[in-house]
């Protein structure tokens, strides 16, 4: 399967499995859960078909593993960064002391003074390090990284889960826990 295809196959599942699940007539199970057979088969209805080792290969080779199988293969979700009412099942999780978030530079101003809000999101997404912060920063402009205490916002009592792919999610980081890297 060439890059384009995989693009294309990548965005559809993300459009799908984390934003609009009605559109192509699916439904999420808790976990974000899907099957496999009922993807596959409202992809093919809705006339973009993909076959079992695109899908195969697209989740294995996603540079930030959006998607994954559960252990029977069986069942496909996004792993993060819903739009749709789901509940996740995730756990809570200990952080490392330090967490980032990359945006853009426009941003900054509104986040010191607000704090970074989910938005409509489940949770605020967080990197364990700079560079993937800056990467994903770099996809609203000219990126700006912060720097979270995640240490001290776990002290005082803010839940933090991780995703299957390793990004940090939180409900909101209030602005006295961010600071500008």
């Amino acid at each position: 399967m060439n890059d384009s295809r995989s693009i294309k196959i990548s965005r559809y599942l993300s459009k799908h499995l984390r934003h609009a699940p009605s559109r192509i007539n699916i439904q999420l199970a808790p976990g974000g859960w899907v099957s496999v057979n009922e993807l596959l088969n409202a992809c093919q209805k809705n006339n973009f078909p993909v076959q079992l080792a695109e899908l195969k290969q697209v989740v294995a080779q996603n540079d930030k593993q959006r998607f994954s199988f559960d252990s029977t293969g069986t069942l496909i979700r996004a792993n993060q960064g819903h739009s749709v009412d789901v509940d996740l099942q995730l756990e809570p999780a200990v952080t490392p002391d330090i967490l980032y978030h990359g945006t853009g530079s426009t941003a900054v101003e509104s986040i010191l003074s607000q704090g970074i809000n989910k938005m409509s999101r489940h949770h605020v997404h967080l990197s364990a390090d700079i560079q993937t912060a800056r990467k994903v920063g770099a996809r609203h402009g000219i990126p700006a990284v912060f720097t979270v205490d995640a240490a001290a916002m776990q002290r005082d009592s803010h839940t933090f889960y991780c995703s299957d792919n390793k990004v940090w999610l939180v409900d909101f980081v209030p602005p006295n826990y961010l600071k500008i890297s």
